[in-house]
């Protein structure tokens, strides 16, 4: 399972999430991103032609060289530098209140202590900063969210650890970050899909 989550797996997730639904959602999520910029799961860098204007510098965590080496032209592309600054999101090499936003967008589902990571988002955050996340998870119908209990474990396997039946914006509460706005969805799609395919676009803010 090593060279299928390390190899496979980050070139899957390049495919899946560059779809044309997926990078509408990721233009909301990424607008009103400005200054110097943490995100959280850069993967293969698509997000990196959305950033808006205002944005004056991007530090990627990545933990994947393969989704790293995959972005290499997005990066390149960019109009704002990026560069790799570290690779877990539970252990965040910056100092208390450095970045003026942060951002992850399909990342909060791998990351094993989710916990950890969103309490780093908020050390890193100024006061009045804003989190950007778009991400999937807990669906609101039983029966769906069941379904995504259920295939929880089949997921974590196949997918690097990706969890079906997270609730993402109870988690970004819990980590004290002010849950300002959130949209959720399910993705076009049959009913079978819909596991998979529940969705959040939110905001939450660093208070003081």
């Amino acid at each position: 399972m090593g060279l299928w989550t390390d190899r496979v797996v980050p070139r899957i997730a390049d495919r899946s999430l560059s779809v044309s639904e997926v990078m509408a959602l990721r233009g909301v999520a990424v607008a009103g991103l400005a200054g110097h910029v943490v995100e959280i799961g850069f993967g293969s860098g698509l997000n990196s032609a959305l950033y808006p204007p205002e944005v004056t510098a991007v530090d990627a965590i990545e933990p994947s060289d393969v989704g790293w080496g995959l972005s290499e032209a997005r990066r390149s592309a960019a109009t704002v530098p990026i560069r790799r600054a570290g690779l877990d999101g539970q252990r965040l090499a910056a100092a208390d209140e450095s970045y003026d936003a942060a951002l992850s967008t399909f990342s909060l589902c791998t990351i094993p202590d989710v916990g950890l990571a969103l309490s780093e988002v908020r050390r890193v955050l100024r006061p009045g900063a804003v989190f950007h996340f778009l991400e999937h998870g807990l669906a609101p119908d039983l029966g769906v969210a069941r379904w995504q209990h259920r295939l929880d474990p089949v997921q974590r396997r196949l997918c690097g650890g990706c969890h079906l039946s997270r609730d993402i914006p109870a988690l970004v509460a819990a980590a004290g970050l002010q849950v300002t706005e959130v949209t959720a969805s399910y993705l076009p799609g049959p009913k079978a899909s819909r596991p998979f395919s529940h969705g959040f676009v939110g905001r939450a803010v660093r208070a003081g």
